[in-house]
């Protein structure tokens, strides 16, 4: 065993925790401590809120779960609890840019951090595009109400015969990149901004919707299992393909269907992970940003399931807008174009925070020489990853404008349970391999908590769909020829090329 970690030369050569953390003191490629555990619970509320509580709400209630869709969102809640708790021990312990990328690197090893940084860069350049899309939809509504209108080309590939930009889109990333630039404080500024904004709406639509609630709405509450939500071919979930079980619609088991279709509303508490270098005091701040921004959006999620199945039957609710529709269908229209208002600006965050995490992943992956090193230098004033960011902005603004890109939304979710997968590994193993390592916080219950994290992930990830899964392996087979191509030979951790 070297200084760097076992084996040299090896795929699952570690990198250890203090040369990770040396490394954040490397000049022209540190990043400045800025963010207090405030920034980092406004980052994660900022990227949790999204189209999800306003879309997935009603759409799910109507089609899997009924009233019940409430105890989906909680159960999807709990299981990232799990993966939160662990992430919590990681971000805490080893306090480096990356998220779960740095983490595997000090536990499994160099090619296993090669593949989650890999798919972490997929996951949110593609929820990013995503997020975009949507705001660009949102935005265009607007438009339309106040009498402008966008030509048809630049409203995106689908809405124009062969050739489509989505302009608004394309400039929404172009923007939020140009912020990310100029500093993490500005960063946190916008995002506090909008999240008050955002939060401000959703508790309004709570409150409001509370009154006008009808107990009998609720009834069924669990409405009775009446068939399969499978597919046929490689539309099927993986499970019916692999066991031909077909997840049911309603019953108790639509519960946990629901769950793992909602799971994509709590996408992004992992990224307040990657800011773990721009944090003042990593041991104390990161676990009460990562928990305590988890904690909140899973209290508003399942209260505002509670207010629509509420205020309309789950039968009645709309697939599109169901939330806003609902208000409708009760003669409080006003609160429907409020409702539009709040998923438009709080998108915005989602973008950003989204934008920062990849950014920060493509930075520690360059700094490790994994990726060129030239994206790892940060800018003499603002002490910013410029370069990786504004790479990877001009990329996702390419594919949020050309792109129609919904039927890969669910690669966000397996990425990201992916993603849960292997931290939850890596604090079982480095509570093995390093055992005097300081821990500030420390997950409870190791190693019971983190396989319930794994099993609950790997089972969500079954729920998905063939073909997602062969996407996502047609994915991780470009990133494994590119790290033998490039990563493993250009290595720090090669004996003579740490410079």
């Amino acid at each position: 065993m070297d200084a760097e970690g076992r084996g040299s030369g090896g795929l699952f050569r570690t990198k250890s925790v203090e040369q990770s953390i040396q490394d954040t003191e490397e000049p022209d490629h540190a990043l400045s401590r800025s963010l207090s555990a405030l920034d980092l619970t406004v980052f994660g509320v900022g990227v949790i809120i999204g189209t999800g509580i306003f879309v997935l709400t009603g759409s799910v209630a109507r089609d899997t779960a009924g009233p019940a869709v409430a105890i989906a969102f909680a159960v999807s809640g709990v299981v990232c609890a799990l993966a939160a708790l662990c992430y919590a021990e990681f971000a805490s312990t080893v306090p480096v840019a990356g998220s779960a990328y740095t983490f595997s690197y000090a536990s499994l090893g160099e090619f296993p951090a090669w593949i989650i940084g890999w798919d972490l860069m997929l996951e949110m350049a593609l929820a990013t595009a995503v997020v975009a899309v949507g705001w660009s939809g949102y935005v265009r509504s607007l438009m339309d109400t106040a009498g402008w209108e966008l030509p048809t080309a630049l409203q995106g590939p689908t809405a124009a015969d062969g050739f489509g930009f989505d302009l608004p889109a394309a400039l929404l990333v172009l923007v939020l990149t140009v912020i990310l630039l100029l500093g993490m404080k500005l960063s946190a500024r916008v995002t506090a901004l909008v999240v008050a904004v955002k939060v401000t709406v959703v508790l309004i639509v709570i409150v409001a919707g509370a009154f006008l609630i009808k107990a009998e709405n609720y009834r069924p509450f669990v409405p009775e299992a009446e068939g399969t939500l499978g597919g046929s071919g490689f539309d099927a979930p993986l499970i019916q393909l692999i066991f031909g079980y077909e997840p049911t619609t309603f019953g108790v088991q639509g519960i946990f269907t629901a769950a793992s279709v909602v799971f994509f509303a709590f996408i992004g508490f992992d990224v307040v992970a990657t800011a773990a270098e721009e944090t003042r005091n990593p041991p104390r701040d990161m676990p009460r940003g990562i928990l305590g921004s988890l904690f909140i959006c899973t209290v508003l999620y399942v209260a505002v399931a509670v207010v629509v199945t509420g205020m309309q039957h789950y039968t009645r609710l709309t697939v599109d807008a169901p939330l806003a529709d609902a208000f409708k269908a009760t003669g409080h229209p006003v609160y429907a174009g409020f409702i539009s208002f709040g998923a438009a600006v709080g998108l915005t965050t989602v973008c950003l925070i989204l934008l920062l995490g990849q950014s920060r992943v493509f930075f520690a992956m360059s700094r490790d020489g994994l990726l060129p090193r030239i994206f790892s230098k940060v800018h003499p004033r603002f002490a910013t990853p410029y370069r990786s960011t504004l790479l990877l902005g001009l990329v996702v603004a390419v594919v949020a404008g050309f792109t129609s890109i919904e039927e890969l939304a669910s690669l966000v979710n397996i990425g990201t349970l992916f993603a849960f997968t292997v931290v939850a590994l890596g604090v079982m193993i480095l509570r093995r391999t390093r055992p005097d390592l300081h821990r500030s916080f420390r997950t409870p219950w190791v190693p019971l908590l983190p396989t319930a994290s794994i099993a609950a992930s790997v089972w969500l990830m079954l729920n998905l769909s063939g073909e997602t899964w062969l996407r996502f392996g047609v994915w991780m087979a470009v990133g494994v020829a590119l790290y033998f191509s490039y990563g493993r030979r250009r290595s720090r951790l090669n004996a003579g090329t740490r410079r």
